[in-house]
This record gives structure tokens, C-alpha cells and sequence, in this order.
């Protein structure tokens, strides 16, 4: 049983910072792509960021600049460091691991950017 949990979602201002993290643990091999996707209210889940086991990044342009998505293979764990926050990146973020022994998806975390 492979299980994802996020943590560092919440309330911040605009201009402010977040930093997400994702563990994964239980029975998984071979991470190749650890990634976050965002859905907003009423829109479709996208991608944010993705880094492969290689280490190229793979960003949504609407983030360029201001996020920067890091791995530690050590650890199982992928971080998200949200800068410049805007009222657009309100959403509720969720983490994916893509590895040999299939796909998985975290439960989701809030993150809300709001004056």
C-alpha cells in the first residue's frame, strides 16, 4: 500500500509564501517523475510542476519565477516553494508520483490567497 501526505497548505497573503511537501511511503519502486497539480473551483486540475528522477523541472508558465518544485530521493519526498503568491494560485494543490510500480495521487491540500 503506497500512501502520499501533504503538509504546508493554508491561508496567506497576497505576496506571501508557502512551501509544500509530499512523502511518500509504503510499497513503491522506482520514482521516475514527482510532480503537483492545482485545481481551482469550477476549473480542471492542472499541472504546477513536475521534476524528474534526473532532476529537469517542468513548470506551468503561469508559475515561472515564482515556484521552484525540489526533490529528496532519500527521503521519498517532493517540496513546492510558492513565492509571490497571487489570488490566482488559490487552489487545492496535490501531489503524483509516477514510478514502476504505478501512479499515485495525494489527497489534496488547500492553499488560499486572500487579503
Amino acid at each position: 500500500q503506497v500512501q502520499l501526505v501533504e503538509s504546508g497548505g493554508g491561508l496567506v497573503q497576497p505576496g506571501g509564501s508557502l512551501r509544500l511537501s509530499c512523502a511518500a511511503s509504503g510499497s513503491i519502486f522506482s520514482i521516475n517523475v514527482m510532480g503537483w497539480y492545482r485545481q481551482a473551483p469550477g476549473k480542471q486540475r492542472e499541472l504546477v510542476a513536475a521534476v524528474t528522477s534526473a532532476g529537469s523541472t517542468n513548470y506551468a508558465d503561469s508559475v515561472k519565477g515564482r515556484f521552484t518544485i525540489s526533490r529528496d530521493n532519500a527521503k521519498n519526498t517532493v517540496y513546492l516553494q510558492m513565492n509571490s503568491l497571487k489570488s490566482e494560485d488559490t487552489a487545492v494543490y496535490y501531489c503524483q508520483i509516477v514510478s514502476h510500480s504505478g501512479v499515485y495521487w495525494g489527497q489534496g491540500i488547500q492553499v488560499t490567497v486572500s487579503s
